[in-house]
C-alpha cells in the first residue's frame, strides 16, 4: 500500500505575542495553525519554539497545545526551570483554563467529564475513548453564554490527554466548532478555525515559589 504524502502546515502569517517574561521563562499568546515544536518534514519547522529561538537560543518546550489550538503556552529560558516547570504539570500543580464554543445549546450549566482515551490506532493522529486500554482523563467545565444553537464554555482540564477537551465535548454531543477530527460535517463547516483557546495558565515561579498567571483574551465571538 502507497504512504499518504506527508501534510505540509501552510505558513502561519500571524505573530506570537509576548505576555509575560522573566528571567526563567516566557508566557507566550500562540496563534491558531502555528505548531508548538517543528514537525517531523522539514517543510513543517515553522512553529513557536523555533520563533522564539531566534531571540531566546535555550528555551525548550515543556508542553504543547494543538495546531489549531490558539492561546497561552509557557516556555522555560533554560535547563533548572525546564525541570521545575515539568515537575509541576506531572504533578498538575500547573491551572489550566479553555474557551470554546460548542455545537447545540449545552443543558447543563456546569459539569464534568470523566471518560478514559486511547490512540484510535488505525486513525492516527486521532484519539477515542476507551474503557480497556485508555488513560483516566477529567475535564470540568462551566457554560459562560448560550446563544443561536451554540454554548461557550469554560474548560478545565485535570489531566493533559491528547484532543482531551475535544472528545470530552463530543461525548457531550457538542463539539468544538471547527474541529476537524471529531465535529460533525455542520458543526466543522460553522467555523473557519477551531474555536479553542487557552485562555489562562497559572504556575508557580522556578526560582520564588511565587504564583504567576497570564491570561489572553479569546479571538473569537459567540
Amino acid at each position: 500500500m502507497d504512504e499518504l504524502p506527508p501534510y505540509l502546515v501552510p505558513h502561519s502569517q500571524e505573530d506570537t505575542r509576548v505576555v509575560y517574561d522573566d528571567s526563567d521563562l516566557l508566557i507566550i499568546d500562540k496563534p491558531h495553525h502555528l505548531l508548538s515544536v517543528p514537525g517531523r518534514h522539514p517543510l513543517n519547522h515553522d512553529s513557536l519554539i523555533k520563533r522564539l529561538q531566534g531571540r531566546f537560543p535555550d528555551v525548550q518546550a515543556v508542553h504543547r497545545l494543538d495546531l489549531d489550538t490558539s492561546g497561552i503556552m509557557v516556555v522555560p529560558k533554560h535547563r533548572v526551570s525546564l525541570s521545575e516547570i515539568a515537575r509541576q504539570f506531572q504533578r498538575r500543580e500547573v491551572e489550566k483554563e479553555y474557551t470554546a464554543i460548542l455545537w447545540g445549546e449545552l443543558s447543563d450549566d456546569h459539569g464534568s467529564v470523566e471518560l478514559p482515551i486511547a490512540t484510535d490506532w488505525p486513525n492516527r493522529p486521532k484519539q477515542m475513548i476507551c474503557h480497556e486500554r485508555g488513560k483516566h482523563a477529567l475535564t470540568h467545565f462551566c457554560v459562560l453564554a448560550r446563544a443561536s444553537n451554540r454554548t461557550l464554555v469554560r474548560l478545565k482540564p485535570v489531566t493533559g490527554r491528547s484532543h482531551q477537551l475535544r472528545i470530552h465535548m463530543q461525548s457531550l454531543g457538542h463539539p468544538i466548532i471547527g474541529c476537524d477530527m471529531y465535529a460533525h460535517p455542520s458543526a466543522l463547516a460553522a467555523s473557519e478555525r477551531l474555536l479553542l483557546h487557552a485562555t489562562r495558565l497559572t504556575l508557580r515561579s522556578p526560582t520564588t515559589g511565587n504564583w504567576i498567571s497570564a491570561f489572553s483574551p479569546i479571538p473569537f465571538e459567540l
